[in-house]
């Protein structure tokens, strides 16, 4: 895909308005080395099952200390422009969506900008954008908005999510992850956002945050933050139905909005049983809102007793939790677990986690299922602020359509996974310990080897006397 094909003459862009803007293309990066979250409820003496069939994880990737924020920004977008083909030059705007903060004023995109030096481009707009895990949502709809804008320059935009999750020793723990995923955005995409379909919420919580700059580590309420996520996805589902209810209205039809108006749906993913939950979450929403629920095909069979309860009134409610998760598992099946391959073996990546969820989902779904479906998409980052957004997929199955070459980029998805180093759960605490005790520690070479990386990954060498990072890159 090179530069002359991929950009705008100034010409073509005055006479069209750029239309079917969204994802190009997708690059996703995952530490190379993870642990057994079987192992790590031994090694933490909790009972079987904590982890794996309560939180609903496997494995969880982590990143010793020669690895920070910058060089896993560094290394997806090197490998999304270098997979794809692209020149340095048709790059007009770079946003990084990202909570793992190592500098309060040298944003990240800056050290990205050392990929750009050899071709001279400095031309290039976009920062970074903080809340929790909805940074990489916001400099998505900040992307496709510049293209649809009068700013536009006929170049692509970069979109950048990328995050380092660790807690201390404890429960929380297991919730952790790391990994950075990179977009191409720009017109003509084979992920297409659907414009005017978008609901978000946001409200003042202290359901997780990080006041301690000093500190990796975030403070957190769990149950506050579940019942956020929660309450979240209720109004985001109820603004983006409003809208796309009264888009049929407009052309002519007139129905609800429901569930099986997504032929898939990703979630931000904390751990994978919240995910599993929020499908029945959304069920929930549909049968409170159904006109005639008894009438519904045996969709809510068994769920009438349910049906005078309050919204409000559900979010620490066992019963109903249970109820309408046994009520949507052939829904989350369908249209939710093959996107959860990433955040069952990788963990939670925060800002990149949702997208995770996509890349999985492109990566073990045939072009044919994928094409013309619609995707929904619940973004969530503590705080709070959430979006429920969708994607339409390309019509356009054919062998070298963009939609073809985009699912074959993520292919090897699965294979990556195998490929990493198992680590044990003794040596795993070691390097959590070893973090800790040097992040934001001047004149220092990190402890952590090029040889645990995957060729062609950015690491952190040398941090000097004045805190300026040093990086290399493991040979491809």
């Amino acid at each position: 895909m090179d530069t002359q094909r991929a950009c705008f003459s100034s010409t073509a862009r005055m006479a069209t308005w750029p239309k079917e803007v969204g994802i190009l293309a997708l690059e996703v990066y995952f530490p190379a080395q993870y642990v057994e979250q079987e192992e790590l409820e031994q090694y933490d003496g909790v009972e079987a099952g904590k982890y794996t069939r309560g939180l609903g994880q496997q494995q969880m990737g982590f990143c010793a200390a020669h690895e920070d924020i910058n060089s896993l920004c560094l290394t997806v977008v090197q490998r999304l422009v270098e997979r794809r083909r692209l020149s340095w030059n048709s790059i007009g705007r770079l946003e990084v969506g990202t909570e793992t903060v190592i500098d309060k004023s040298k944003a990240v995109k800056t050290v990205l900008m050392q990929l750009f030096h050899d071709s001279g481009n400095t031309d290039v707009e976009g920062i970074d954008t903080t809340n929790a895990c909805y940074g990489g949502t916001a400099s998505l709809f900040n992307a496709a908005s510049w293209v649809e804008s009068s700013a536009w320059d006929g170049r692509y935009a970069v979109v950048v999510c990328g995050d380092i999750a660790v807690y201390a020793t404890g429960n929380a723990r297991p919730t952790g992850g790391a990994g950075a995923v990179a977009m191409l955005v720009g017109p003509n995409a084979p992920l297409v956002l659907e414009r005017g379909l978008r609901g978000t919420h946001m409200e003042h919580a202290y359901d997780f945050y990080k006041p301690d700059l000093a500190s990796e580590y975030p403070v957190v309420d769990g149950q506050l933050s579940i019942q956020c996520y929660l309450r979240a996805l209720d109004r985001c589902y109820a603004v983006y139905r409003r809208k796309a209810e009264s888009q049929w209205q407009q052309a002519g039809t007139k129905r609800p909005f429901t569930l099986e108006d997504f032929k898939f749906i990703i979630f931000h993913t904390p751990f994978c049983k919240l995910v599993q939950k929020s499908v029945g979450r959304l069920l929930l929403n549909d049968f409170l809102a159904a006109p005639n629920p008894d009438t519904a095909a045996g969709l809510y069979k068994g769920l009438q007793n349910f049906r005078d309860v309050k919204l409000e009134d559900t979010y620490t409610s066992k019963e109903v939790e249970k109820a309408f998760q046994a009520a949507s598992q052939e829904i989350f099946n369908q249209k939710t677990k093959p996107s959860l391959l990433l955040s069952s073996r990788n963990g939670n990546m925060y800002t990149p986690s949702m997208y995770g969820c996509l890349a999985s989902l492109l990566a073990q779904c045939s072009v044919r299922d994928l094409a013309g479906s619609r995707i929904g998409a619940f973004s969530y980052g503590s705080g709070l602020a959430a979006s429920m957004f969708s994607l339409r997929v390309s019509q356009d199955a054919s062998p070298d359509s963009p939609l073809d070459k985009l699912v074959s980029s993520l292919a090897d998805l699965p294979a990556r996974l195998d490929a990493r180093k198992r680590v044990a759960p003794q040596e795993f605490a070691e390097i959590m310990k070893q973090r800790e005790e040097t992040h934001h520690l001047p004149n220092h070479a990190p402890q952590g080897s090029p040889e645990d990386l995957f060729p062609g990954t950015w690491y952190l060498t040398r941090v000097d006397d004045k805190y300026r990072r040093e990086y290399a890159r493991k040979p491809i």
